[in-house]
């Protein structure tokens, strides 16, 4: 039980992370091109390789978040 606890608070950290992260990047003075190629390079730097539509989505989603 007290390892779904640390295991649960870690993903929210993560996800907490990676939602400010992305704040960050789309408030940034940048083209929308520049910035998913921005963001495309980040996360593979961290080991994480996305495709241009899977980039595209996860921006509008963090869009889609930022207007409610």
């Amino acid at each position: 039980m007290r390892d779904m606890k640390s295991l649960s608070l870690l993903y929210a950290f993560i996800g907490g992370a990676i939602l400010g992260a992305g704040l960050a990047l789309l408030y940034a003075p940048e083209s929308g091109k520049d910035l998913r190629v921005r963001i495309k390079e980040l996360l593979k730097k961290k080991g994480i390789d996305f495709s241009d539509d899977e980039v595209e989505q996860l921006v509008n989603q963090i869009s889609a978040q930022i207007e409610q």
